[in-house]
């Protein structure tokens, strides 16, 4: 993968990651709603952050050094 690339699947992985942390669809999730016990917007939160972490570890191990 060229540098430019790379630095353009960043830049969009950030932007997608403020997207989905912004408040118009984080009260989506807000509610009292359970999953297995566990309140969603948490585990929403979570979720969506350890998507972005994997992503991002995905991005990064195919940049070329």
């Amino acid at each position: 993968m060229t540098h430019s690339l790379g630095r353009q699947r960043l830049v969009a992985l950030f932007v997608l990651g403020c997207f989905l942390l912004n408040f118009p669809l984080l009260a989506l999730w807000d509610g009292s709603v359970y999953v297995f016990g566990l309140p969603l917007f948490p585990l929403a939160l979570f979720a969506i952050w350890a998507l972005l972490i994997g992503v991002l570890a995905v991005v990064v191990e195919r940049l070329e050094v």
